[in-house]
Formats: C-alpha cells, sequence, structure tokens
C-alpha cells in the first residue's frame, strides 16, 4: 500500500515530535479522554500550559513512534508504555509535579447529561422531591418502578431510587427522566490511569501517598520482617536488639537458677538473698523527696518568724 505524500509528512512530523518529547521528558501521565470534548481538551492545555505537553494520537503510531526512538538511542525504558496504549489513551508529558498535574487535570472536569447505550461510570440515585412536573408525566416514573404521590399539584418522588447502576447501558427511559428532570450525573475530563517515572510505570494512587503513610507502611512491614525473624531465629538487624535482650533474660535466668553468676546477675542474686533491700532502695528514693519538702517548708516558715519578730520590736518601741 503507498501512502499518501502528505499522509507520509503528518507520520513523519509525528514521529519526530513523539520522539523529542521523550528525550527531554522522563514523567509520562497515560490518560484516558473518553467523551472528552475538543472545548474541553482546549482548555486542559491551556491550564497546563508550562510546564507540561498533552500529546494524543492512533495507538498505532504512539507504539511505532515509542519503538523507532528506542531503536534509535538503544533506550529501551519507554517500551514500558507499549502494553500501557489500550483505548483511547493518550500521554502528558511533564517537569512539574504529578500530583499537582493530576490536580489539575481535575478541575476540567464537566457534567454530561445521560445518553442511551452510554455505560454509566458511577450510580446514578435519583433524589426524593417535588420534581416540578405536571401529574400527566407519571407513567415515565412508572416504567421505572419509581414511588411518587401528588403534591400541589405537581409530581414529587417519595423516596430516593437507585435509577441506573455502575456498568449499566443507560436506557431511553432513565435518560429521558434524567433529561425531564434536568439531572446531569456524569462528568467527564481527562482521567490519569498510569503514570511513569524514570521507566517506573506505577498506578496513580501512589501519588496519593503521604510521608505518614509511607512510615506507617516501614513500620508495619519492619515489624513483620522483625517477627518472622525471630520465630525462626534467624538474624537480622531489625531483630538483632530484640535477640540481645532475649538472650541476656535466658542468661540472667540461669545464673539466679544455678550457682554461675557473672556481674550483671550478681546485683539481682545480691536483691534475692536479702528482700529487704527491696524496701530499702524504694524507701530511700521516697525519703529523699520527703526530706527535700520538709526543708523546703522550714525554709518558707524562717522568714515568716523574723518577720513576726520585727514587728513585735516595733511595737514594743512606740510604747517606750
Amino acid at each position: 500500500m503507498v501512502l499518501n505524500p502528505a499522509k507520509r509528512e503528518k507520520k513523519s512530523q509525528y514521529d519526530q515530535k513523539l520522539c523529542r518529547l521523550l528525550d527531554e521528558y522522563t514523567q509520562v501521565l497515560v490518560v484516558a479522554a473518553d467523551n472528552v470534548g475538543s472545548t474541553q481538551m482546549q482548555n486542559i492545555r491551556k491550564g497546563l500550559r508550562g510546564d507540561s505537553i498533552i500529546l494524543m494520537g492512533k495507538n498505532t503510531m504512539m507504539k511505532r513512534s515509542i519503538r523507532l526512538h528506542a531503536e534509535r538511542t538503544g533506550n529501551d525504558a519507554f517500551k514500558s508504555l507499549l502494553p500501557l496504549l489500550v483505548g483511547n489513551v493518550g500521554f502528558i508529558f511533564t517537569k512539574g509535579d504529578l500530583k499537582e498535574v493530576r490536580e489539575e487535570i481535575a478541575k476540567y472536569k464537566v457534567g454530561a447529561p445521560a445518553r442511551v447505550g452510554l455505560v454509566a461510570p458511577i450510580d446514578v440515585i435519583v433524589p426524593p422531591g417535588n420534581t416540578g412536573l405536571d401529574p400527566s408525566q407519571t407513567s415515565f416514573f412508572q416504567v421505572l418502578n419509581i414511588p411518587t404521590k401528588i403534591n400541589k399539584g405537581t409530581v414529587e418522588i417519595v423516596t430516593a431510587v437507585e435509577l441506573i447502576r455502575k456498568g449499566e447501558k443507560v436506557g431511553s427511559s432513565e435518560a429521558a427522566l434524567l433529561s425531564k428532570l434536568g439531572i446531569r450525573p456524569f462528568s467527564y475530563g481527562l482521567v490519569v490511569v498510569y503514570v511513569y517515572d524514570n521507566g517506573t510505570v506505577f498506578s496513580p494512587e501512589v501519588l496519593d501517598l503521604t510521608e505518614d503513610d509511607l512510615m506507617e507502611k516501614f513500620r508495619s512491614w519492619l515489624s513483620n520482617v522483625t517477627s518472622l525473624s525471630l520465630a525462626v531465629s534467624f538474624p537480622t538487624l531489625a531483630a538483632a536488639p530484640h535477640m540481645f535482650i532475649n538472650a541476656y533474660k535466658t542468661a540472667l535466668s540461669l545464673a539466679v537458677a544455678t550457682e554461675y553468676t557473672f556481674p550483671q546477675a550478681e546485683k539481682i542474686k545480691e536483691y534475692l538473698k536479702d528482700p529487704t533491700k527491696f524496701a530499702v532502695a524504694v524507701g530511700g528514693d521516697a525519703a529523699a523527696p520527703a526530706t527535700s519538702a520538709k526543708e523546703e517548708k522550714a525554709e518558707q516558715s524562717e522568714p515568716a518568724k523574723e518577720e513576726e519578730e520585727s514587728d513585735e520590736d516595733l511595737v514594743a518601741g512606740l510604747f517606750d
């Protein structure tokens, strides 16, 4: 098949552009662009202008350009993007903070009506309340088994009803009812599905992790490693302090139960031979604060006595 020269030129330009971006950027967001309009896409491009570039295209063209770039540079890191090019997806090349870029993209979601045949991305629930529709419109509600009543000449929904479940296709009756009620249940925009960073591909949920979350996971993993090491008696850096303490306790128990001794066990043996030393140690510690309290009280009382004596001398001097 002979390509049109104009199409061949467009493909060549696209290859050059994508290869240039792969050379310049090390961070890429793979985004799904289902139901995103041209005006919405233009607004997103304006919002990201400065440190990010959006590139859309056919999956076959993008795969071809990535392979050409890998052959030309010998860098196979970007080949990890090839399995991700499924469906209506595109690339956002960025030098900014990945989390901030994703948050900026989320600002441009727009509401959309429920169209017939569309797969619902979320559950659609019709809230209770007055619909403003006249009683002749009750047929829509009856078809969908929505409980209603007539209140002041208008139809009122009695209870909240789950009209469409996530993953189900929107039917004609559901679409007509939502249109009459003025409900736009869905919102669409670019959705980050994968994150590429210096050869590593991971889920966008990783961007939501904070330092506290990472520390909590590290503590959990460290606890598991320590428990496993102690269970199988395999020394590791995490389990070593516990092993030393357990070994010391075992040696101390043997020294107490037998004639064997070592310097650290001598004090324990002395206490066990003469339990009164426990009382002396505790009493000595408790007596010190009591003594200091008495001394403070005595010191406070001495200035008071001096003041009383000086007052008595003054009165005596007046009557002399």
